[in-house]
């Protein structure tokens, strides 16, 4: 019976013993670094910890639970945060997918110069957010008449005064401008997912549709677009994750002290640096929070198509 029992332990590991020392240190460090420090952040955003003496330990602080989850979301202020996220979010993702599939259907058919055309609708893609932001915060110049610069003064010399506007100074809607740069920047991006999705789809089922009768709208509506819904949702979740923790872009564009385009990640910023690190990481539980509401059900959703 030992025996046994050796002999097949030794089989056990044999088979699973190099697969698990193989992704045991990446098991451990995604623990650590990630898991861990979500955990540490979590317990950090239920402490009264909001200043850097008390975060220091210099003066004592309390478990609060969810105070401060509760003094964030009737605050005004971080309730302008997240109505800016959700238009900037909306905004984005619209942008992005409609330009990007526009771009990718044009490109669909061999045209001469095709590639010329992706290079030049994936460049944006190459430049970092920070530097397109810089040449945007000019081109959103809120400066209106002889006064402008930036797209309103190409407005005010092209004799087109009516389109000039305040851009991101405007309370309400400033954040929308700066989705401006990150729809110009990423949907180059998304138009490479739809063309891959396009050409993906075999020419037997264009041809066979075509045999029965199907006009070109038919055609797109129940043959290609159907093909199209995974890469559909995977741009959706890849931009919207993207728009939800955005960050560079808007601090280059603006910087974190313009209220018209602040959002829970510059709110986050600004608690980290005046020392309020329970806020700072309450703000940063809620972001993860709503990530996860977005990404988790993609996920699940992957699982089943995989099974």
């Amino acid at each position: 019976m030992a025996k046994t029992q050796r002999r097949t332990r030794k089989t056990w590991w044999r088979t699973y013993g190099p697969p698990i020392l193989l992704i045991s240190p990446s098991v451990i460090l995604v623990g650590i670094f990630v898991y861990g420090l979500i955990a540490a952040n979590t317990y950090t955003s239920m402490r009264d910890a909001h200043t850097v003496a008390q975060y220091n330990g210099a003066r004592e602080t309390e478990f609060v639970w969810f105070e401060n989850y509760k003094y964030l979301f009737g605050n005004s202020d971080f309730q302008h945060s997240l109505t800016n996220l959700l238009l900037f979010t909306v905004a984005f993702l619209l942008g992005t997918l409609v330009l990007g599939f526009l771009w990718a259907w044009l490109l669909e058919r061999p045209i001469k110069g095709e590639g010329f055309f992706r290079s030049v609708f994936l460049f944006p893609m190459a430049v970092s957010f920070i530097a397109s932001g810089v040449v945007w915060k000019w081109l959103l110049n809120s400066g209106t008449g002889e006064q402008a610069k930036g797209l309103n003064r190409l407005f005010h010399m092209l004799g087109l005064s009516f389109l000039e506007n305040s851009w991101t100074a405007n309370l309400t809607f400033g954040v929308l401008a700066v989705a401006l740069p990150a729809i110009w920047q990423l949907a180059g991006y998304v138009m490479a997912l739809f063309l891959a999705g396009f050409r993906g789809i075999s020419d037997d089922l264009r041809e066979a549709g075509r045999v029965d009768g199907a006009s070109e709208w038919q055609l797109y509506r129940h043959i290609i677009f159907p093909q199209l819904s995974a890469v559909a949702l995977s741009a959706v979740i890849i931009i919207g994750h993207m728009a939800m923790k955005s960050f560079d872009l808007i601090m280059a564009v603006t910087d974190q002290r313009t209220y018209s385009t602040k959002v829970p990640a510059i709110d986050m910023y600004n608690f980290m640096t005046s020392g309020d690190y329970s806020n700072a990481a309450a703000v940063g539980t809620i972001l993860l929070v709503i990530v996860a509401i977005l990404v988790v059900p993609y996920l699940i959703h992957d699982a089943k198509q995989r099974r």
